[in-house]
Order: C-alpha cells, then structure tokens, then sequence
C-alpha cells in the first residue's frame, strides 16, 4: 500500500543512504584535514604549525635610562629533533644579539638579557619589540611568524604560529588509527588479542541489557496496568532514573565486588530504568478504543494483554531499547576500569595514562561502530516484529 508522504508524516520518512554518506565523508575529512593527514591533497589540508626561523628586535632600557636594542633569531623545529643553536655575533652596544630554540606549537621564555652587559639583575628592563612598546602581563605584538609578549616578570615570552592543525597528541590523523588497528589485530594489546577485548565488552553489555530488559519490561507493564504496582514502584524508577550510572560504581564494587558481576550489575541498573519506563510509556499510549472494541468482541483480560496492550506497546519499547543500549555501551567504559583485564573500555582507560591518543581513539571507533551495528540490527528486528509501527 503505497502512502502520501506529507510533512509531519514521521512513519514515512526513511533515512537518505546518500545523506548517511556524505555524513561520514565530511567527517572524515576534517578529521584528515585538521591533523594534516597525508590521505587527503595538501589543498585540503589545515595549515600547520611555522617551521624554521624567525626572529626579532628587542629594545632594553638601563636603569640610567640609556637604551640599547638587539635582534633575537628564533629557529623553530619539530618534535623530537634537537637541532644545534646557531651562532649569533653579538654586535656591538651594551645590548647583544642572541638565538632562542622553540619547537613547533610550543612557548618558550626568552632570557635575551642574560647576555647583555647590563642584564635584568641590574634592573635593565624591555621596553618594546619591533618598535612597539610593550608592557609586562600585555597582549604582546604578533608578527608573521607567531607572537612575542612580556610576562608579568618581564621576560620575552615567544609562541610561534601553531597553525590550524591538531597535534597528534591531541588527534592523530586517522592513518595513523589505521595502523594501529592492524598492529593490535596482529599483536594484541595488554596480553589479549582485539577480539578477545571487543568480546568481553560485548558479552557484558548483551549481559546487562538482557537483564534489565526481563526485570524493566514485566516492571514496567505492570506499572502501566495496575494503580498499586504504579504507586508503589514509580517513585523509585522516577528517583532513579535520572542518577548517573558511573554515580552507583561505588556501591556496585560494595555491594557485587570488582569481578564480572559487578560490571553486569552495573550495567543492569543502567538499562533497567530505561526499559521500565520505556514499557510503562508503551502501555499508557494504548489506545482505549481498541481495548474497548477488544472486550466488546468478548475478549478477556489476557487477550487483551496478548492481542493489543502487547503489540501497540512494542514500538516504545524498541525504542526504549536502542536507548538503553547506547546507554550501556557508554558505561561499559567506566564498568571496565575497575580490575578488568580485558575490554575495549579498558583498552581506552590504559592507553590514556600512557597518552596513546591513537589507541583511544580506536577504542572509541570500535565501539561506535558495534553499536552502530547492533542498532542497525534493532531496527531490522523492530521492521520485521512490529510492521505495525506509525499506523493507526
């Protein structure tokens, strides 16, 4: 049966696969771009951090009031090289010529007046840079290169460009991911392969949502269909519903201990809430004309359970369940810092400590991706066991 498709028709959008791609190709790019991948033209690249040399004139000032000015060279270099100082004559005046080392998006204070023959200990003081008068905490002067200011003290302070580009510490360029994927793939991480780590985490989040969902769906119907289950239970889905479930590690670790059983408690009491709520709302969104033609054609209390509370309440459930299932896989992170030996969260928490940004961002990717399958499946499932979803 084909349908007008009219706006504010939600049962018949269906989602764009060209949107859905080009979605992911916009992120992709930034990310290379933005981290100076080599996967992407240099066009599209975001400018770098300013590699080589650069420099500028300071004007010191004696305590006599006599001034003096001298040029500082600034070679900036890249991490991890240790390039030698250049030689820089002094020249002539109280004030001399110096040379100041920098790496790529670092600061850097400048002691250009320790070589000086009257030096800040003798209460000589920069005045201006370029010509351009300075005051020590100021905004400073901005050259081509980068930024010269003084600090509160008075000192050079020398910053120069660091480009639009993200460092690898912060965000390594998805390549470099890639290459630790296959490195991991191959070697394993921690003394246990990848697919040992994704199965634990896996396991236990199936584990405790399967849970939450045979004890919140029951709860949650009867909470939609008996005043007294509703009175007695509702202030307590209610109180816990919105407590974090990172806040109840704590008492989980007391109550469960830090073995497997803790973790899939945790993760229980994450998706319990939702499910319960999720149930409670499918059955008070039943329709009551179809409840009453139900009894009008002599049906009883269990048929109308069976044949309509049931069905019209599965899509708020479905629902309910994506949402406890994100909600899972984002605790499962926490739910593995505690003496897990394996699991991508613990993968992520280990690899933090020891800044291996790219094995984070990994972890992340890996369980985006799960969950983006396993939510993929739910609505294959919700398709296929509710067709009914949106109609009347």
């Amino acid at each position: 049966m084909r349908r007008t498709v009219a706006f504010g028709d939600a049962g018949a959008v269906r989602s764009s696969g060209v949107a859905s791609v080009l979605s992911i190709a916009a992120i992709f790019l930034l990310w290379a771009a933005f981290t100076g991948s080599a996967l992407v033209p240099s066009w599209l690249r975001a400018p770098g951090p300013f590699l080589g040399r650069g420099g500028f004139t300071y004007e010191a000032e004696a305590p006599d009031g006599t001034r003096d000015e001298a040029q500082v060279t600034v070679v900036v270099h890249a991490g991890g090289e240790e390039p030698d100082a250049p030689a820089i004559s002094p020249g002539e005046g109280w004030a001399k010529d110096d040379a100041a080392l920098v790496q790529a998006a670092r600061a850097v204070l400048v002691q250009a007046q320790d070589n000086d023959e009257v030096t800040g200990d003798d209460g000589a003081r920069v005045v201006a840079v370029n010509g351009t008068a300075l005051e020590p905490g100021g905004p400073g002067l901005v050259l081509d290169w980068g930024k010269v200011n003084l600090t509160a003290r008075g000192t050079l302070n020398v910053a120069p460009d660091p480009g639009w580009r993200m460092e690898p510490l912060w965000l390594p360029p998805p390549e470099a991911v890639v290459q630790r994927l296959s490195e991991i793939a191959r070697g394993g991480y921690r003394d246990a392969s990848l697919w040992e780590h994704l199965g634990y985490s896996l396991f236990r989040v199936v584990t405790g949502f399967l849970l939450g969902a045979l004890v919140g769906v029951p709860l949650g119907y009867a909470m939609g269909l008996s005043g007294w289950f509703r009175g007695w239970f509702d202030p307590i889905v209610e109180f816990m519903r919105p407590v974090p479930p990172l806040a109840l590690i704590p008492l989980v670790i007391i109550w469960a201990g830090i073995g497997e059983t803790g973790k899939i408690v945790l993760l229980f009491l994450a998706s319990l809430w939702i499910m319960a709520i999720a149930a409670r709302s499918g059955v008070s969104g039943v329709r009551l004309s179809k409840v009453h033609a139900a009894y009008s054609l002599g049906a009883s209390k269990a048929q109308v359970l069976r044949h309509v509370i049931v069905p019209n309440s599965l899509p708020d459930i479905f629902t309910g369940a994506r949402v406890a299932m994100g909600v899972c896989w984002g605790t499962v992170v926490a739910a593995e810092l505690v003496a897990a030996n394996q699991g991508a969260g613990m993968m992520i928490m280990a690899a933090s400590k020891f800044q291996q940004t790219d094995i984070v961002i990994l972890g992340i990717v890996l369980i985006g991706v799960i969950g983006f399958v396993i939510d993929l499946f739910m609505r294959w499932g919700e398709r296929v066991l509710v067709p009914w979803k949106g109609r009347a």
